[in-house]
């Protein structure tokens, strides 16, 4: 789902509300995406933290920005790997780097539809890829759903 573009002005003129609409609406995602490279929860939360406060800084152009969740993935992946450059000691840390892109195992909307054996050969299989190949499933197969909590991410397959 798209966030509305006469919403995006209201961020860009400075609405808090409208801000805030907007990090819930993404918040899930980002969250899931930095602990991908964090696998930390805590970690996660203080990156999409930053993230969100990096956009508020830049919210004078989040209307001329194209493609906003690319834009918002990718200040993700530099706030992520900052942060494990400061917290594990590294002065050069890139994707390559990173040997496992964590991805959470599919959680099925509906047992009865999956079977159990098949979403744990589906996980397995996922977890079998090369870490950039899961990073790349990880940001076209998973979108959050709205109405969970923070740590549930919906698989849309």
């Amino acid at each position: 789902m798209k966030f509305k573009d006469d919403k995006i002005n209201e961020i860009a003129e400075g609405n808090e509300l409208s801000f805030k609409h907007f990090m819930e609406h993404h918040a899930t995602f980002l969250f899931h995406y930095a602990i991908g490279f964090t696998k930390q929860k805590e970690s996660a939360e203080e990156i999409v933290s930053d993230v969100f406060f990096e956009v508020w800084k830049l919210r004078k152009m989040l209307p001329d920005i194209e493609n906003l969740q690319a834009w918002l993935c990718t200040i993700t992946y530099r706030k992520s790997i900052s942060y494990l450059r400061k917290n594990n000691g590294y002065d050069n840390i890139s994707f390559d780097y990173i040997d496992n892109f964590f991805f959470e195992p599919v959680q099925s909307p509906d047992e009865t539809i999956i079977a159990k054996e098949e979403i744990d050969t589906i996980n397995k299989a996922i977890q079998m890829l090369p870490s950039k190949c899961r990073h790349i499933f990880f940001s076209k197969n998973r979108r959050p759903s709205l109405q969970r909590n923070s740590t549930d991410v919906e698989y849309f397959g």
